[in-house]
């Protein structure tokens, strides 16, 4: 990733809270919360009377693009997957794009702000997680500048704030079905018991969400699957996450489902040194420990970025819409490689893949959650 010189506030290296599936997204709602046009595919409607288009329509040649996350990169996770949006942005169109990482310390989240936009960009993409109030302001007060939340949806008062969110129940519905064949084969560290785990690092509405989707998918495959469920308080405690992996394959489970930013990082080293499995979640984190991490619920944050980026430039853009995604690209969608391959039968990835389209064609109808 190239960090152009914003300021020397740029500090040095993440939803959730910034990184790694903390934000609130499409099943919740921030203190700003309820713009007025959902949009789901490309060739949804057009947006309410007040919504205002984009009126870049040009090359994006030296257009100023920031990224402000309150984690940072390297997650191996949501920022990093931002990271190669952006990376793709730049050598695509020619735009400039740096990124500000605040590392979790709420305390430098004003001041990032203020050398975001004392850069003059062209076009935000904001984790508002923590910033939520901060963001509306600097949006009413630079109402030219292009502010698209990703995974989070905000309004501020001129209506000239984006969002493009993912339909988290989606992608875990597949995580949900992945663990149940995992439990149910006769794999190498599957055991005899139906048992599977889910780990989130907050108990908040968005994971709440991932959780409705695991539940739903395991269900479908078997719904006399046993699942056990915890909530560590924590997307950045790794150590928290081992833990809590640890008592869930203590107690039965075979395969885990996490949820956790970096915390979610302990669950996948927990599963390599148990000998058990776990499925990673936002970026594809298979190869992080071969043989035991079986696949991984992907966000397309990469795909979102750019995709978004593309509709700026051409002109299509909308201000005040909510872009949502589910199963499919630049959406969510089980990552199914060679290290997933090399665990999993050709039975069961061709089982998944039957799954995947029948949801991205419509014809498994999964709930979202709703508080």
């Amino acid at each position: 990733m190239k960090k152009k010189g914003i300021v020397a506030i740029l500090l040095a290296g993440t939803l959730l809270l910034g990184a790694c599936g903390t934000n609130q997204n499409t099943g919740g709602t921030a203190s700003n919360t309820g713009a007025d046009t959902t949009k789901g595919e490309a060739d949804s409607s057009q947006g309410e009377a007040d919504n205002t288009k984009s009126e870049s329509g040009g090359s994006g040649e030296g257009m100023k693009v920031v990224y402000v996350t309150p984690g940072a990169m390297g997650d191996n996770g949501f920022c990093d997957s931002v990271g190669r949006g952006l990376e793709r942005i730049e050598a695509d169109f020619g735009a400039k794009t740096t990124v500000i990482e605040n590392n979790n310390d709420a305390s430098k989240y004003a001041e990032s702000l203020e050398a975001c936009f004392q850069w003059q960009p062209d076009v935000v993409f904001a984790e508002p997680y923590g910033f939520e109030e901060l963001y509306v302001q600097y949006a009413d007060k630079y109402p030219d500048t292009t502010i698209v939340c990703l995974d989070f949806v905000l309004e501020n008062t001129q209506k000239t704030i984006s969002s493009y969110t993912f339909i988290n129940e989606e992608g875990a519905f597949l995580a949900g079905v992945c663990a149940a064949l995992v439990t149910e084969s006769d794999l190498e560290y599957a055991n005899e018991e139906k048992i599977v785990g889910f780990v989130g690092g907050q108990d908040i509405t968005v994971i709440r969400g991932f959780y409705k989707g695991f539940e739903q998918g395991v269900k479908y495959i078997d719904p006399e699957i046993e699942i056990l469920q915890t909530y560590v308080g924590d997307f950045f405690d790794p150590v928290k996450g081992k833990t809590a992996a640890n008592q869930l394959y203590a107690q039965g489970a075979d395969i885990i489902f996490q949820a956790a930013g970096r915390t979610g990082h302990g669950v996948l080293e927990a599963a390599n040194e148990e000998n058990k499995y776990a499925i990673g979640v936002d970026s594809n984190q298979n190869g992080v420990y071969p043989g035991h991490v079986v696949s991984s619920m992907v966000k397309d944050l990469d795909g979102a970025v750019y995709d978004t980026f593309k509709l700026i430039v051409d002109g299509t853009y909308e201000n005040n819409v909510v872009y949502s995604k589910g199963a499919g690209p630049s959406g969510v969608y089980l990552a199914i490689d060679e290290f997933s391959e090399d665990i999993m039968t050709p039975e069961m990835i061709s089982q998944i893949n039957e799954i995947t389209d029948k949801i991205a064609a419509g014809e498994i109808e999964i709930e979202r959650y709703t508080e």
